[in-house]
This record gives C-alpha cells, sequence and structure tokens, in this order.
C-alpha cells in the first residue's frame, strides 16, 4: 500500500502552494522501494527572520516538515534516517500503535545512531490530527526545529474543501537569526524557556487564501517546547471540532481555548464573503489569518467528523490512582563527570533521572491490561503543565477549577493549583511514557512511565 498516491501527492502539493508552501515529502525509491515516506533527519539553514539564517535541524531539509498523511485503519511504513551527528528517535504523538513503534529511546527501541534507518510500522486506529517529534534530547532537539504534523485520514472523506496543517512555534531566535538559549535553569524552574518569534508553519502572521462560501477545516498543532496558547478569533461563528485529534460529539463555539504545548485543536468554519478575513489570535497577538478568495464553493454547512473508536472506561468498576505533580527547588545533582543536570520537578515526589540501555528505573504505576483506570491529577504548582500519556486516549472528566463537557484527549492540561480526574482503558500493552509537555519541565524531572501487562 501506498499512502501518498499520485493523486494524493497532487491534492497535496496544490493545498500547500496555495498556503505559500512546497512539499519536501521524499517518497519511495530505488534504495527504499518498501517504504510510503522516507524522513531525512539533518541540519539546514532555513529562513525564519527575512534577510537571515537560523542553524536549523529538519526534516527533509527545510520547515515546515512534510505533513505526513496516514489512512485510519491502513498501514503505513515510514523510514528514517539519522544525519545528525547525535542519537534521536522519532514518537508518533498522540497515536495508539504497539509499544515497540512509540519512538522512546531505550524503553522501546534502540536509538537510531548517525548515518542509520530506521523503519517504523504502524496501523492507526484512529483519524484525526497527530504529529511527530524526537524523544531524545528534546530541548535540542524539537527546539531547533525537529517537529512535524501528522494526519491521518479518516475512513471516508468528510468534506472540507480546504484543509490546513498549521504547525504554532515560538523559536528562541535573535534579530540575526542565530539561537537564542533554548533552556535556561531559572526559566524551567518557572514556566519554561520561552521563546521570542511566534510563528505558523515558520511563518509571522501568515495569511492563507480560502475560497469563498468553502468548508475549511484548520488543524492547529502546538508543537512548542513551551508556549500554552490561547486561541482566540475575530469570527464568533468558528467552531471546534475536535481536540487532541478526537472528534467532539458536538461542535463547540471557540472562545479562548487554551493549546499547550503537543496540544492539538481542529477548528472548522465557512469562508466569508469574497475579500473578508478571519483573523487568529494568541490572547491579542496576531497568529495568522484566513482571506476569501473568488471560488465556486458554496457549503450550507460544516461536515461533521466521525469519533474515534475509543474503548468506553467502565467508572464503575475504576480503580483510582492518585499523581502530584509538584515543584522541588532543593535538587540540583551534579552528575559523574561534574556537570550540572538541574532537577525541578517531581511526580509523586520521584524526579525522572533518565534512563540508559540496561538502566530502566522502576514504573509510576503498573497497570492491568484491560482494567479501567482514573488518574487523578494534581497540579500543586502555580505554572501551566500539560500532562501526556503515550499509548492510550483518555477521557477528561472533570476538574475542581472549572466546568468540563466530557471529551477525549492524549494530554490533559492542568492550570495552576487545578485538580482534575481523566479516565481510560489500559489496553496497550507495554511501558508508556507519561509526562509533561513542556519539555523544559519533562527535561528536569517531570517524567516517568506506566507499564500495563
Amino acid at each position: 500500500m501506498t499512502i501518498l498516491t499520485r493523486r494524493r501527492f497532487l491534492q497535496t502539493g496544490l493545498t500547500l502552494a496555495a498556503a505559500g508552501q512546497l512539499p519536501r515529502l521524499v517518497l519511495a525509491d530505488s534504495q527504499t522501494p518498501d517504504l510510503d515516506y522516507h524522513l531525512l533527519v539533518e541540519p539546514n539553514d532555513i529562513s525564519l527572520i527575512e534577510g537571515t539564517t537560523t542553524p536549523a535541524w529538519c526534516f527533509n531539509g527545510g520547515f515546515p516538515a512534510p505533513v505526513i498523511r496516514a489512512r485510519q485503519h491502513q498501514s503505513v511504513r515510514i523510514g528514517v534516517t539519522n544525519r545528525l551527528q547525535e542519537p534521536t528517535t522519532i514518537h508518533w504523538h498522540g497515536l495508539r500503535i504497539r509499544n515497540d513503534m512509540d519512538g522512546v529511546p531505550f524503553l522501546c527501541q534502540k536509538p537510531i545512531q548517525p548515518g542509520e534507518l530506521f523503519v517504523y510500522e504502524f496501523t492507526p486506529p484512529d483519524a484525526g490530527t497527530f504529529w511527530y517529534h524526537p524523544h531524545m534530547n528534546s530541548i535540542e532537539q524539537l527546539g531547533r526545529g525537529l517537529v512535524g504534523v501528522l494526519i491521518v485520514d479518516e475512513v471516508e472523506d468528510p468534506g472540507f474543501d480546504v484543509d490546513l496543517a498549521l504547525a504554532m512555534k515560538n523559536w528562541h531566535v535573535k534579530d540575526d537569526g542565530a539561537f537564542t538559549a533554548l533552556s535556561k535553569p531559572r526559566e524551567a524552574a518557572r514556566m519554561g524557556t520561552p521563546g521570542r518569534l511566534m510563528t505558523i508553519n515558520g511563518r509571522q502572521y501568515p495569511t492563507y487564501d480560502v475560497p469563498a462560501g468553502g468548508a475549511v477545516r484548520l488543524r492547529f498543532a502546538n508543537v512548542d517546547n513551551t508556549l500554552t496558547y490561547e486561541l482566540t478569533c475575530s469570527d464568533p461563528a468558528v467552531q471546534i471540532l475536535a481536540i487532541d485529534g478526537n472528534a467532539l460529539a458536538e461542535p463547540r463555539p471557540l472562545s479562548g481555548h487554551l493549546v499547550g504545548p503537543g496540544m492539538r485543536l481542529d477548528l472548522g468554519l465557512l469562508a466569508p464573503e469574497e475579500g473578508e478575513t478571519i483573523r487568529f489570535m494568541h490572547r491579542d497577538k496576531p497568529l495568522m489569518q484566513v482571506r476569501s478568495v473568488a471560488g465556486k464553493r458554496q457549503a450550507s454547512s460544516l461536515p461533521r467528523l466521525p469519533m474515534n473508536p475509543i474503548p468506553q472506561p467502565d467508572l464503575d468498576n475504576a480503580e483510582t490512582l492518585n499523581f502530584a505533580f509538584e515543584w522541588d527547588a532543593s535538587i540540583n545533582p551534579v552528575n559523574k563527570n561534574g556537570e550540572m543536570h538541574p532537577v525541578f520537578w517531581t511526580i509523586n515526589r520521584v524526579a525522572w533521572q533518565g534512563m540508559s540501555e540496561g538502566h530502566i528505573p522502576e514504573p509510576l504505576a503498573r497497570l492491568e491490561r484491560g482494567k479501567t483506570y482514573i488518574f487523578s491529577l494534581d497540579n500543586a504548582t502555580q505554572y501551566h503543565h500539560p500532562i501526556h500519556l503515550h499509548g492510550h486516549t483518555f477521557t477528561i472528566l472533570d476538574s475542581d477549577k472549572r466546568e468540563i463537557q466530557p471529551y477525549q484527549s492524549d494530554t490533559a492540561l492542568l492550570g495552576k493549583n487545578e485538580r482534575m480526574r481523566v479516565a481510560f482503558v489500559a489496553d496497550n500493552p507495554g511501558r508508556w511514557m507519561y509526562h509533561c509537555h513542556v519539555v523544559d519541565h519533562m527535561k528536569t524531572g517531570l517524567m516517568g512511565y506506566v507499564e500495563v501487562a
């Protein structure tokens, strides 16, 4: 099976060309005839600020990374060749796939060494908006640009006229394009180290042309290391269709929705009359706009998205496990080489100390396969923590700080001193990372894993 057929390639090319992008997908060739996609992980200069270059790390030579499109319930094979001078892996964020394809070094697979090719093969059970990124040296590898959007198309096309992937990233660069520090201990102990150049698909406040009257799907993916976006819009009719790749049973109006690092948000809109624009902001800061141009599309309503086949939690027979996410200011260890390794965050008073070949720490919890669990998540800090669980999708049940209409997600965004409950069926065997997706927090203690057997 070839995911990117000639028809799909041409459709993707036309969509990206209209958005001011060009695809950089590497297809199967004589050396890799059995792959659907081939990702090259390599350094390359890119232009983020006009007249400057930034020494980024890229997928397939540039930014934005190629948008990978798979199809629900169909196998996909993706080769990854590492052209960096250090090991890497690729994690397929939000996908409920086999543990050995999850891309966590040592826990799931051996790191991909410089010059090596590793082939990932999996069958996505869920449709929606996902993304991919390394799970090694995450501050550097993600911060320098190794992030990309992965779309799993529904079995039946919902029928949107325009479908745009929008990677939100705040770059750590100076006015001359050079990188600033990607992480500072002072900031890692707080909200995380923020970037200063806000972009969509590597561009500042881009405009995307859409056909007047057309049904438009916008797939926002927060691929940033740090920033939680508060997404607002100039058109009150814009609807939230899906959160973190999972369709809502009933669409909701967009109104200041928070999108933490690692999270995604699918929006739907009917394009206004020719010449009119709809603006999207992070609070009062402009992010992007869509502009209606001449077209023959006249949609009467937005298409509906099908629900994903997520197992229904058995709440009456669920076991509750408590997890406290806390700050620890007293730990600042020195490794055997005399280098500082700051640790600021803990889960149930345990800070993640890392792992290596032959050394895997104990899990935070051991779960019985097929059993329902309720995780009670307690943020005992004043900072946002997007808590992400690999290999599973949970139902967000409730919060002690805000009213929640239950929905399905792979990431729970905890606000200041917030306690939230999520539930899921532990049906996917293996060792699954469980961590905050603010990369500074993850790398300074706020990470662990659960084991399902």
